[in-house]
């Protein structure tokens, strides 16, 4: 009987920390391989790699696709790719985004639900937002083990906290302690697991862009009232135990709350371009005001006058409104 072989890690703020302490607790042979994804920037360049390895007795890389799954070895999601977990291999994607992220948790813990079920432990750390809760449940129901960190251990407690009220999670604890239970999981023989359900073969192959799955019609959800903020295409709606999911077309994917959140980013962005165009009516009206005056065009200066007071009002009226969305640290570039 298979045992607990597959490991799959999630963080995102705070994360580096957490998964660095996890890994220092673990020996060089332990049966098993581990998938790390940490929501890092899309242009940046990956340390981590070097700096786990620093910590870790096991072998740590960064994970290139089509790399052969080995055991004792650690392999960590590069900068702007989804990692994916195949049949006895790794894969790397340049896939659509996923709440917001690329690399995202839930396509790497989806896929390892997929393909492992039961063999599979699933592993919330610190983090902001929700991204990876999905995929726990995924976890949870093909039969595998799910554990997040003590909220009260992590120094961003939202994505634990977020798995253990959404996600059927199996065990919580504190950093100190993950590495032992672990070890105890890894030695236990998985048990049978229940055949995968198609949504969840379907949002697999969406992750990695697969245009079959792209084009059929056959979509995982209902249709919504939202579209994309990625693409503007429609979202569909996915219900799965407690949490609710968007999905469009070719892909895009957020959970409620990351849904809700790009929608504040994106009004943000609406928000100062209007904020900009009120500012620069204004400032043309009052120029037009000054050149109508020095003509002696009394009237028609008081026009433009009134103008630019009506655009600075609403401009006003605005950056009050914008305020409520972030600081001027926020506003486009030139503000």
């Amino acid at each position: 009987m298979p045992s607990h072989d597959i490991i799959v890690v999630g963080a995102s703020a705070g994360g580096l920390e957490a998964v660095s302490g996890f890994l220092g607790q673990l020996r060089p042979d332990l049966p098993a391989a581990i998938f790390v994804v940490i929501h890092i920037t899309p242009a940046a360049t990956s340390v981590l790699p070097r700096i786990l390895n620093r910590v870790s007795g096991l072998r740590v890389m960064q994970a290139s696709d089509g790399q052969v799954i080995e055991r004792g070895t650690v392999y960590v999601a590069p900068p702007n790719h989804h990692l994916l977990v195949k049949a006895g291999y790794v894969g790397v994607v340049l896939g659509p985004r996923e709440n917001r992220h690329r690399p995202a948790i839930d396509p790497l813990f989806r896929t390892a639900a997929r393909i492992y079920g039961a063999r599979v432990i699933g592993i919330a750390l610190s983090g902001s937002g929700d991204d990876g809760v999905a995929g726990l449940r995924a976890i949870h129901d093909r039969g595998g083990l799910t554990i997040a960190q003590d909220p009260a251990d992590a120094a961003h407690p939202d994505l634990p906290r977020n798995a253990i009220e959404f996600a059927a999670i199996d065990y919580t604890t504190p950093i100190d302690r993950l590495g032992p239970l672990v070890v105890d999981l890894v030695g236990e023989p998985a048990p049978w697991s229940p055949p995968p359900p198609s949504a969840l073969a379907k949002e697999s192959r969406l992750a990695e862009g697969d245009l079959a799955t792209i084009e059929d019609e056959r979509k995982v959800g209902a249709p919504s009232a939202f579209s994309c903020p990625d693409c503007g295409g429609v979202l569909w709606e996915i219900e799965g135990g407690d949490a609710l999911r968007f999905r469009c077309r070719v892909g895009h994917s957020y959970s409620a709350d990351a849904l809700a959140d790009e929608q504040d980013a994106t009004l943000e962005k609406a928000l100062w371009a209007a904020l900009r165009a009120l500012e620069e009516n204004a400032s043309l009206a009052r120029r037009m005001a000054a050149r109508a005056r020095g003509r002696g065009l009394a009237t028609i200066a008081q026009r433009f006058i009134d103008r630019a007071d009506e655009a600075q009002a609403n401009a006003d009226a605005i950056h009050t409104m914008v305020g409520r969305f972030g600081s001027p640290a926020h506003a486009p570039a030139g503000d």
